[in-house]
């Protein structure tokens, strides 16, 4: 475990190389017995700078869903991370490449509830209760971290790798839709490049919802109504480079798309 200025220099690591687009190298390498509770802490001094200078939370995404990469990482759970107000982009303006680092694009449906959850003794039922409707969306990831190097304590240090998300115009609700098998097919310049469905996480999002509804209450965090959740990706992530057109196709629930520049 990192005492408080280390975790204050880890930080601000992390803060100055997403500003100036210069990767670091881990963090795990750098501050030698740092652990997830050190790292949440970390992303959390920059949530609540960033908080500070105007943004707002808009949500939470879940990270490391897929049973490939919790074995990858060699961990039993997911993470998450903080969707914040200027990290919601719009389909109809091209995202710019030289805001990020290393940028690569993942497919998943959101989330936006219309009631808060519950905390700790939060279930699936209680997502499905409270969710307005789902939505097509392409999540934004980036890393802070040199050439993807990443250990766990290292992703959610740099707030689960994300950095944006863009949605389509799909609104369904959520006892509309099986929501553990919405397949989805993602497409660059009219080429399928990758195809999956929902199940991938966790078997259903839904449990990933309410995991996310259970973990954050420990740190004293609701996740609010109007809030969007992003449960984790249903096919690999793709590198995005200028020039780069996706899109992504979800049954019955419509299509987003993302245009790099």
């Amino acid at each position: 475990m990192l005492d408080t200025p280390r975790r204050a220099k880890a930080a601000e690591l992390l803060r100055d190389a997403e500003r100036d687009r210069a990767p670091v190298e881990p963090l795990t390498d750098t501050f030698p017995g740092i652990d997830v509770v050190d790292a949440y802490e970390i992303q959390l001094r920059n949530i609540e700078r960033r908080r500070a200078g105007g943004v707002s939370v808009r949500g939470h995404k879940v990270g490391l869903s897929s049973e490939v990469m919790q074995r990858m990482m060699g961990v039993d759970e997911p993470d998450y991370g903080h969707l914040l107000s200027d990290m919601v982009l719009s389909e109809d303006v091209p995202v710019d490449t030289a805001r990020y680092c290393q940028p690569r694009i993942e497919v998943e449906i959101g989330y936006v509830l219309g009631e808060s959850l519950p905390g700790e003794e939060c279930t699936e039922a209680d997502v499905i209760a409270a969710t307005e409707y789902v939505v097509p969306g392409i999540e934004l990831i980036d890393s802070r971290i040199a050439d993807w190097r990443i250990a766990l304590e290292d992703t959610i240090a740099d707030n689960a790798s994300s950095a944006g998300v863009l949605l389509g115009s799909g609104r369904v609700a959520p006892t509309d839709l099986d929501l553990a098998g919405v397949g989805a097919v993602l497409y660059q310049g009219g080429e399928e490049i990758a195809r999956g469905d929902t199940s991938a996480v966790l078997g259903d999002p839904t449990v990933a919802v309410a995991w996310l509804a259970r973990k954050v209450a420990g740190f004293g965090v609701r996740l609010e109504a109007g809030q969007l959740v992003l449960p984790g990706s249903c096919t690999r992530a793709v590198d995005a480079r200028p020039g780069d057109e996706f899109r992504a196709e979800f049954e019955g629930l419509g299509s987003v798309s993302a245009r790099f520049v």
